[in-house]
């Protein structure tokens, strides 16, 4: 088959008789728009839809009255269509369908219908915010917010307590919207800090000497024996004079004639170094392992030097003195 034999077939036809040509239905022409439902075709092709008020047969149908007409007129239009009518279920489904609609339409209109106007004291419709409806001036607006304010502060204070919140406390909530729950933060912030307290004193501890620790010991010790010493001391205490005795002194002639216990310890108990040691300021004698050799910058032994030149200074000052 050829292109041109191809579209004479599919795309031309003959003329139709002018006898044969079927009449179109006279239809009033009703100038008044009508108050009933449109129903409009899902089948109707092209861009234009058709007049709903013209004589086009495939143009929406507009339908007033009972259901009964609706169904007569529907009937028509699908016959002219040429589809096949719908069963008694769905028209039944359609029916229930529009008496809804309807029904809730003239709810919403009877209650638009029956609410009342909300007007104050003179007599001025208000909005549902409480706002006065129309155009105000700027006075008259702050004076309906002072009153509308005054109004609130009036009603809160004549509420209770208890209904107001007062005394309550503060609900506190995370970005989920979750409650926080107070008095459990305060606990885990005071551990916190209690935590963070104790790991300062530890440092300031473990910074601390061991004579300072045995020094603490010791002090310690003295506190809790003195929970039961009695109030006088006499001469013949013997705890009191062990301590006189064991107490060293810097300027005690005889300290090198005393002999002790524990002369080869140090005061935290372990041993000394038993050989000759250079003096230093603070008065700490070398520990046992100590190999003789001064690893000091030598400032030590200017301090002393300084001392003794001082003092020989001034011992001459005195001897000149007197010679004079």
């Amino acid at each position: 088959m050829s292109l041109a034999d191809y579209l004479a077939k599919k795309y031309l036809t003959a003329d139709a008789s002018t006898d044969n040509k079927p009449k179109k239905r006279k239809r009033k022409d009703t100038t008044a728009p009508s108050a009933g439902l449109i129903i409009a075709e899902d089948d109707v092709l092209g861009w234009n839809s058709g007049n709903a008020n013209g004589d086009n047969e495939d143009g929406p149908t507009t339908v007033s009255g009972n259901s009964a007409e609706f169904r007569k007129a529907k009937k028509n239009s699908w016959k002219a269509v040429g589809t096949q009518a719908p069963s008694n279920a769905d028209q039944a489904a359609a029916d229930a369908i529009i008496a809804s609609a309807a029904a809730e339409s003239n709810a919403n209109r009877n209650a638009d219908e029956d609410e009342p106007e909300v007007l104050d004291q003179d007599g001025v419709l208000k909005m549902e915010s409480g706002a006065h409806a129309g155009l105000q001036t700027a006075d008259q607006v702050t004076a309906a917010l002072q009153h509308r304010q005054a109004a609130e502060r009036k009603a809160f204070e004549r509420m209770g307590a208890e209904a107001a919140g007062k005394g309550r406390e503060t609900i506190y909530r995370d970005a989920t919207g979750r409650i926080i729950n107070v008095a459990m933060k305060r606990a885990e912030a005071r551990r916190q800090a209690d935590e963070e307290q104790r790991k300062k004193a530890a440092e300031l501890e473990a910074q601390k000497g061991d004579v300072q620790l045995a020094q603490k010991e010791v002090r310690k010790k003295q506190l809790e024996d003195a929970k039961l010493m009695t109030v006088s001391r006499y001469a013949d205490d013997t705890e009191l004079n062990k301590e006189l005795k064991e107490r060293d002194r810097w300027n005690d002639p005889a300290a090198q004639f005393l002999t002790k216990k524990n002369a080869g310890k140090s005061v935290t108990g372990k041993p000394l170094y038993k050989g000759a040691a250079a003096p230093n300021r603070y008065g700490i004698r070398p520990g046992h392992r100590w190999d003789g050799v001064d690893r000091g910058n030598g400032f030590e032994k200017e301090y002393f030097a300084a001392q003794n030149r001082r003092k020989n200074v001034k011992d001459l000052q005195y001897a000149w003195q007197m010679d004079e």
